[in-house]
């Protein structure tokens, strides 16, 4: 008689994975659906490799079926693939589900595995190890610089508002740069009274404004470098530049094959259209899921393109002329751009797309 040691070989089991950040649960289910076993590692590379000693000592693993691969299962996620294993990025269970069957570690790590095993799971996580894994990096370190730098002048422009009066009508009707320089060159002295406690504060706020704007231009030449580098043609394309264009390779990520077709990667940016059609009526609606940060890109190139852009310029006469209003030639312009784009990120498949819309 075999033991089960011998069988575990032949068997194929699946892993859930629950990710947490200092520990993941694991169960595993056989092909049938049948619960194996569970375990608990810890979140380091320690428990990573327990983790996929355990599973492997199961039987032969089809995937594992991992929640969050984008944030605290990144590190299992990048372990697991690079010894070899499927990896299946699952989504939490809809609200309704958890009502019916409750919430806990254990049934969120089954529930990624049945999802990873019924195929109802199939979406390939980013591989988030090469250059456009940088761009995401630097890209949270400009966006998030660009917001203190707002808040800083918003700030600034408040405080001049309440100032002493001699101060504010110093400053006020200043030009923005104008204004940064002056704020920043102020010598408050002795904080003894109101007025001197005023300048230090715009003093403050206008030269935390010059530091991050000395940071933003830093992390614009690091996006230019590296955009340049991965995809100069879609750098080069009209209205996109290396900011959007850096936006749009972050989503497609460094293994951009995960991404099946054209026709997915619209649904990925919220371009392609939803079929909302009812008995005898046939029609369609606005797709207002996709990453927004996408669509916001795409939208950006498609605003710089109705000005600027004499082709596009001419499509919107011709598409006017049709009848159609201007959101819905924009959300025309939005697909031919994210068409294009998916070009410049296949460019071994397809051949540099024409700037006509």
């Amino acid at each position: 008689m075999n033991s089960i040691a011998q069988q575990a070989p032949q068997r194929k089991v699946a892993i859930g994975v629950d990710t947490h950040k200092y520990l993941h649960v694991a169960v595993a289910l056989d092909e049938l659906g049948g619960r194996l076993a569970d375990l608990t590692v810890s979140a380091d590379s320690g428990g990573y490799a327990l983790l996929e000693a355990w599973a492997t000592g199961l039987g032969r693993i089809i995937a594992f079926g991992i929640e969050g691969t984008g944030s605290y299962g990144a590190g299992v996620t990048s372990h697991v693939r690079r010894c070899g294993h499927r990896v299946i990025e699952v989504n939490r269970p809809d609200r309704r589900e958890r009502r019916l069957s409750g919430k806990s570690d254990l049934l969120d790590a089954e529930n990624a595995a049945r999802a990873a095993l019924s195929g109802r799971a199939t979406a390939t996580p980013k591989a988030a190890d090469g250059q456009i894994e940088m761009l995401r990096q630097i890209k949270i370190a400009k966006d998030t610089a660009v917001k203190a730098r707002t808040q800083a002048m918003v700030t600034l422009k408040t405080l001049i508002v309440t100032a002493p009066p001699d101060l504010r009508e110093e400053l006020q009707g200043l030009p923005r740069m104008a204004l940064i320089g002056r704020c920043a060159g102020l010598r408050p002295g002795p904080l003894t009274t109101p007025i001197a406690a005023t300048k230090h504060a715009l003093r403050g706020l206008a030269r935390r404004w010059q530091l991050l704007q000395t940071e933003i231009r830093e992390h614009e030449r690091q996006l230019t470098t590296i955009t340049s580098a991965v995809a100069p043609a879609m750098v080069g394309a009209f209205g996109i530049g290396a900011d959007t264009a850096a936006e749009l390779l972050i989503v497609a990520g460094d293994n951009p094959d995960r991404v099946h077709s054209e026709a997915a990667w619209a649904k990925l940016c919220g371009v392609c259209p939803i079929p909302a059609s009812s008995g005898l009526r046939t029609r369609y609606r606005l797709n207002r899921g996709g990453h927004r940060q996408a669509n916001a890109a795409l939208y950006r190139t498609v605003i710089v393109r109705l000005r600027f852009h004499q082709p596009t310029i001419d499509y919107v006469a011709r598409r006017t002329a049709e009848g159609k209003t201007k959101a819905e030639i924009i959300r025309c312009l939005k697909r031919y751009v994210a068409r294009e784009v998916w070009a410049y990120l296949h460019p071994e498949r397809h051949e540099r797309p024409k700037l006509v819309a």
